[in-house]
């Protein structure tokens, strides 16, 4: 995996309590970590799973989506250009993309937890507020702790899917081929959540879990940072899951016209970097890949929706 290397650290709580498989991934250069938890349950509460079926009758969510047109835009790096770029974004060239929607927004806490209860599933592992609920702090923070086959359930509950990384890739940049969805120009901090060493949040008040809630920050946030098209939050806060399988030389064969990825593969694609990440990775062309089954706190997604039918 290009840009991050896996260390695995295993924990084992005795006496009844679950074991904790945590996995921590160093970025590149950036000298943070994120944490993997694997084989945390929790169960709801009688009176949590009441308050959180409140919340979701009562609580506005932020779902909106934005329409790409269709048309050609600039995919992946020059190194003539963009001195950072990776073997896994070459070469550059132009692709066509037929018309779809993508979420403005990283899928929040709250419009997760709508899905939860319509299926019937347990808290996530972070939710420890009140029977199995989040902080109300967190309700427009990004969902995270979800594996790539719990995404792309959520976005098919939803009605829609998971953006291919073409779509993802233009929805974020446009088609001019920029470096940032604001433009060519860093900016650092001052247009993204990324750079943060240290875990903290609305969870401050118990310490063991700051090691499962880290700094991000609401999905409207970095009005000065939109992309092209409005899209929030493409670089920096959690990374996104997107719907191809991952191979770094893909780009070397992909077809120019509605690309999808290959056909198998054993790593799913994300895209956008995280809270963690360092400068390089920080830029919209920066594609990488992981287990399907990682679920870990720098890594959310957003969904899509075709707008043809024969697109489906």
């Amino acid at each position: 995996m290009e840009g991050r290397g896996p260390w695995f650290l295993r924990i084992w709580k005795r006496s009844g309590q679950v074991a904790l498989i945590a996995a921590m991934f160093l970025t590149a250069g950036g000298g943070a970590w994120g944490l993997d938890t694997q084989d945390i349950t929790l169960q709801w509460t009688e009176a949590g799973r009441k308050l959180a079926e409140e919340r979701v009758a009562d609580w506005k969510s932020k779902g909106e989506l934005v329409l790409i047109p269709a048309g050609e835009f600039i995919m992946g790096s020059d190194k003539k250009t963009d001195r950072l770029a990776y073997r896994s974004e070459l070469p550059q060239r132009q692709v066509y993309l037929d018309a779809f929607e993508i979420g403005k927004y990283e899928v929040t806490a709250l419009e997760y937890l709508k899905f939860i209860l319509a299926t019937h599933r347990p808290p996530q592992l972070d939710w420890r507020y009140n029977g199995g609920n989040f902080q109300e702090s967190m309700t427009h923070h990004p969902i995270m702790h979800v594996t790539w086959a719990e995404a792309d359930a959520y976005c098919k509950w939803a009605g829609q899917r998971l953006p291919t990384e073409a779509e993802w890739e233009k929805a974020a940049r446009g088609t001019d081929g920029r470096l940032y969805p604001w433009g060519n120009e860093y900016a650092g901090p001052t247009r993204a959540n990324f750079g943060r060493t240290g875990l903290s949040g609305p969870v401050r008040d118990r310490p063991e879990r700051l090691l499962l809630y880290p700094p991000i920050i609401s999905v409207d946030k970095y009005e000065n940072a939109v992309s092209p098209y409005g899209l929030y939050q493409t670089i920096g806060n959690v990374a996104e899951w997107v719907a191809d399988w991952y191979d770094q030389d893909y780009y070397k064969t992909a077809p120019d016209r509605n690309p999808r990825g290959p056909e198998t593969g054993t790593q799913k694609a994300f895209r956008g970097g995280g809270w963690m990440d360092s400068t390089t990775t920080m830029r919209v062309a920066m594609r990488n890949g992981t287990d399907p089954n990682t679920r870990i706190n720098w890594l959310g997604f957003r969904c899509a929706r075709s707008v043809n039918a024969d697109q489906q």
